[in-house]
């Protein structure tokens, strides 16, 4: 393609910027947080069908996804099941021979506390080149993108040799098993994919991190806290083991680095794995010893380990906390793994689909980008480390993801679907 035809690209994308902004507005005003994801899939499947597409709409099916090795029952599955609860698949069929993509999103956001909002968080409020919204960045944003940039394509009349997918799914805030998993299991498996995290555009994400969760039940014996030397506290005997994790936190922080995870937030220098203990829970009365004690945490860790081998690590550490402790020998704590269970991942950088993206967001901003990520879990773990589908993480800039007033830049938005549309280009081929 001349670059005279890719200039045409670029400047339909900005001149029909009024339209993303629209489709985010759109998918913004549905709340579509903790398994009510069906009313923006709504949206998403009016526009497909407005581009002419015919879309696929299923519901994942547990049976058929249990048994694979990045599968695990997500809060939100265990709560509210998948009934109802679709994901959206539509497919632009290529002219030619050329290679297939996918340009994947979630429409699921994580819920919010309104009383900390300066802006309505169901509203799309666009103000000095920001939409504001909950899900505004994180990710209706860059899906809106992506269908926006295939919605270009065809405009142009400009007809790609190979397939484009173009993907809405669920569950990916929970762990994504019922979402990105339940879609590759169902045959969408490009040659290459694109997910569009919101990594701040013209840097390209390429790693994700490992996250898992663990509950450690600490048995005690009750008493009267005034006989207390008839008893056995569980919450002492649980700080003791809090106080093996912290140290084993505090080591492997020393321990571990990952440069993109700092690419992507300076402030992570030195802390680019964590150990969180989000839940500390005894006893039901001041006046009784308690019981049972109780911790539920979370381990996150970028590129470099394995689940078995971070697991193992959390085991040995509280292990050696009870081959200390007379009480805790005799009557063990019990480890659970729930939830979250995730590999990391990293994208091999010299893809020929990362060199792309890479070069056309450079190309179309002016800007050099770096790698990032490998800070929190994502979808493209299960595309990489299942599939051997290369997928880095092209998205546009914002803030406050998860927080209060988060926002996207709209500028950014059109750049993000800009360098979509030209890579699409790229990778796919064209028909002249």
């Amino acid at each position: 393609m001349s670059e005279a035809q890719r200039r045409e690209v670029i400047d339909r994308v900005e001149e029909t910027r009024d339209e993303l902004i629209a489709l985010v507005e759109s998918l913004v005003e549905q709340p579509t947080h903790e398994g009510n994801e069906a009313a923006g899939q709504e949206v998403i499947i009016d526009e497909l069908e407005r581009i002419g597409l015919e879309t696929d709409v299923w519901e994942p099916d547990v049976s058929k996804l249990e048994d694979h090795p990045g599968y695990f029952d997500t809060k939100i599955y265990e709560e509210y099941g998948y009934e109802g609860r679709p994901n959206v698949a539509a497919t632009i069929e290529g002219s030619g021979d050329g290679r297939s993509l996918g340009f994947m999103g979630h429409i699921d956001v994580v819920s919010v506390d309104e009383d900390k909002w300066t802006y309505d968080p169901w509203v799309a409020t666009v103000e000095d080149n920001r939409i504001y919204g909950r899900g505004s960045c994180d990710m209706k944003g860059g899906l809106a993108a992506g269908i926006h940039a295939a919605k270009v394509l065809d405009e142009l009349g400009i007809e790609l040799a190979g397939d484009l997918i173009l993907e809405s799914t669920i569950d990916e805030e929970a762990g994504g098993t019922g979402g990105a998993l339940s879609a590759l299991e169902r045959g969408y498996q490009p040659d290459a994919a694109i997910i569009t995290e919101p990594y701040g555009v013209p840097d390209i994400g390429v790693a994700s991190a490992g996250v898992l969760y663990f509950r450690v039940i600490v048995p005690g014996r009750a008493a009267h806290a005034a006989h207390a030397f008839n008893g056995v506290n569980a919450a002492w005997k649980a700080t003791r083991i809090f106080e093996a994790l912290r140290e084993l936190e505090a080591e492997r922080k020393q321990r571990i680095s990952f440069q993109p995870a700092v690419n992507e937030r300076p402030e992570a220098e030195g802390s680019v794995t964590n150990l969180n203990v989000g839940i500390f829970d005894s006893g039901d009365w001041p006046s009784t010893v308690p019981s049972e004690a109780t911790m539920e945490c979370r381990l996150g860790w970028p590129p470099g380990e394995s689940r078995e081998e971070v697991r193992a690590e959390i085991e040995e550490t509280i292990q050696g906390v009870v081959e200390e402790d007379e009480w805790l020998s005799e009557n063990p704590p019990e480890i659970e793994w729930f939830g979250w269970s995730a590999e990391a991942h990293e994208v091999d950088r010299d893809a020929e689909i990362t060199q792309l993206a890479s070069d056309n967001a450079e190309s179309v901003i002016g800007e050099e980008g770096t790698w990032v990520g490998g800070l929190a879990g994502l979808d493209e773990r299960f595309y990489v480390n299942y599939y051997n589908i290369p997928c880095p993480s092209v998205g546009p800039r914002g803030e406050n993801i998860h927080g209060a007033d988060e926002f996207v830049e709209v500028d950014s938005l059109v750049e993000t679907a800009q360098t979509l549309a030209l890579t699409a280009i790229d990778w796919c081929g064209t028909t002249e």
